[in-house]
């Protein structure tokens, strides 16, 4: 991250730069906190797991909600927790806060009841929230879970967690607005799945498949959500394009950085039960392995190619970063891909003065740059 705001320093836009991992899941916490330390906003390509996002969470609680005989206090406010607001609500009352659906929980009794049942019970008790008692009544008020019903109840729910919900994420998130681009892409997922889901639902109650429940719906909803993985894409043109290694095919940037080049993890190691010398015996063909198959997945070639997506992508200048020892000081060796390029390595002086509050650019990559602000100059 050091390299990025040292190129944009340079005049690099930041449209021009890409930083790349092989795998992100390991790296975006650690690349995150980088790029906040230099004032960068990055913004991750990855696959937004829409199952475990909040606007998701509130459509399920709400099927739990609607879908259950009876049920325990947890369950009746889970949808609360997520900021369920009723559609025509005020952002001035609406979503409630963390501290007063904890107060008004611990004033609920325990033990499993029937919405009728806790319906009574909040008026008779002592120190219960208005909205509270607006919010049982609206699910009270919910039809039952047909098609058309569906569409409407899960619809009103989206929607009104668009209008209040969101602000919410917007105000606790950090300047960087990760969490607010994260909430919002979650928001358009689960729209399109509310337009969906009717038209699925019905065909499996045609079929016979499902049946006509709140607790059918929250699992086929569940299912179509998995089988159909958010798209990568993200509308701040302002931000650092941090992507995985199978995403920059094809893509044609000036700078590329990757990161983590160490071995076992790019190439990534693979465990096998059989022992290296056994697989590499089988993946050679030796005498008396012939029967045996060798798995895919002992071979590194996808991540050689991923690499090989990796240089290509780099029109410019290709920056290939390691790290020599772990937190816990054990050391890492550099990964095998690295003998295949003729690169220059940067001496400890000059990373020193990357990392410096100057941040000035090793001198290989100040030629690059220098070379091509002149062609544009031309």
């Amino acid at each position: 991250m050091a390299v990025v705001s040292a190129l944009m320093d340079a005049g690099v836009g930041v449209r021009d730069v890409a930083v790349v991992a092989r795998d992100l899941d390991i790296w975006e916490e650690s690349l995150y906190r980088a790029a906040v330390h230099y004032g960068l906003t990055p913004v991750f390509w990855t696959q937004l797991r829409v199952t475990q996002t909040t606007p998701f969470a509130l459509l399920e609680a709400v099927c739990d909600a609607l879908g259950a005989d009876e049920l325990e206090a947890g369950t009746l406010c889970r949808p609360l927790e997520y900021r369920w607001s009723p559609p025509s609500a005020s952002s001035e009352a609406w979503p409630l806060a963390p501290r007063t659906i904890q107060s008004q929980m611990e004033a609920l009794p325990d033990g499993a009841r029937t919405l009728d049942e806790w319906h009574d019970e909040l008026l008779e008790t002592d120190g219960i929230d208005d909205r509270l008692v607006t919010y049982v009544e609206w699910l009270n008020s919910r039809p039952e879970p047909t098609p058309d019903a569906v569409s409407a109840v899960l619809g009103d729910v989206v929607e009104a967690y668009e209008r209040l919900g969101l602000p919410v994420t917007k105000e606790r998130d950090s300047q960087a607005l990760v969490e607010t681009e994260r909430d919002a892409r979650a928001v358009v997922r689960v729209q399109t799945l509310v337009r969906q889901l009717p038209h699925k639902y019905e065909d499996r109650l045609d079929e016979g498949t499902l049946t006509e429940s709140w607790g059918d719906v929250a699992e086929l909803a569940h299912l179509i959500t998995t089988q159909r993985p958010g798209r990568r894409e993200h509308s701040n043109a302002r931000a650092v394009d941090v992507f995985e290694s199978n995403d920059i095919w094809l893509l044609d940037m000036q700078y590329v950085i990757a990161v983590g080049l160490i071995d076992g993890e790019w190439p990534q190691t693979t465990e096998s039960v059989l022992p290296p010398e056994l697989q590499e015996a089988i993946l050679a063909g030796e005498d008396g392995t012939g029967a045996l198959a060798p798995r895919t997945a002992w071979t590194d070639g996808r991540d050689r190619d991923q690499f090989d997506d990796t240089v290509r992508a780099a029109s410019s200048g290709l920056i290939l970063t390691r790290h020599t020892e772990t937190i816990d000081g054990e050391e890492r060796r550099p990964s095998n891909l690295l003998d295949y390029l003729d690169s220059t390595v940067v001496g400890e002086d000059e990373r020193r003065q990357l990392l410096s509050p100057e941040r000035t650019l090793p001198e290989p990559l100040r030629e690059i740059v220098a070379t091509q602000e002149g062609m544009l100059d031309d």
